[in-house]
């Protein structure tokens, strides 16, 4: 089945969920589009590594953000508050000896606010599967190739947790601004699937 094929059939029953919803009489349109926006309202992956930049310049947000994420973002100005209810956001944090990726394996939940939409490979079958058997060859397709002797572990989001990865800062940035740091951090590196 492809991609496409896939997608156009989860869209046909999200729809068909929503029209049974407003038959109710439980939700608008309006109400759902309101939703929507909300989530969808400044997510990007600009926020996820305004939130990286922090914690590699400061040591003690970097505790704080590893210790209890949610109540760390409200320090540069983010949430996990969009949509219905917060989600809770756990961060883990990328080592010389550690590598973590992240994966959602029932559907995509994934921290949109912090990282914008996800990428189409995120939702698809091939890497939620994959990714969680096979872990090493799947980042490797990435072209990140991993030393024999790095742990590796995978984080299954689901509706109510999301992660976000904290990747290692790079080697010879010690002089830059958080801005300019920022500018460094990108979505794969917040999913898990590139180094930065």
């Amino acid at each position: 089945m492809s991609g496409e094929h896939t997608s156009s059939a989860v869209a046909a029953r999200v729809r068909r969920l929503e029209e049974r919803l407003i038959g109710e009489g439980l939700v608008t349109d309006g109400e759902l589009d309101a939703v929507l926006t909300a989530v969808l309202e400044g997510a990007s992956p600009l926020n996820g590594a305004r939130v990286v930049a922090r914690a590699w310049s400061d040591a003690g947000f970097r505790e704080r953000l590893l210790a209890d994420a949610n109540a760390a973002l409200p320090e540069v100005g983010l949430s996990m508050a969009g949509g219905l209810q917060e989600q809770r956001l756990k961060v883990v944090a990328n080592t010389a000896g550690h590598h973590n990726v992240l994966v959602c394996t029932l559907c995509s939940c994934y921290p949109v606010a912090l990282l914008g939409p996800s990428p189409s490979w995120y939702k698809s079958e091939a890497y939620r599967s994959r990714v969680v058997r096979e872990p090493r060859a799947v980042l490797a397709e990435f072209g990140l190739e991993l030393p024999d002797g790095q742990e590796i572990t995978v984080w299954d989001s689901s509706a109510e947790s999301r992660y976000m990865v904290l990747p290692r800062r790079p080697a010879g940035t010690g002089d830059l601004t958080e801005e300019q740091l920022a500018e460094l951090v990108t979505r794969e590196g917040l999913i898990g699937t590139a180094a930065l």
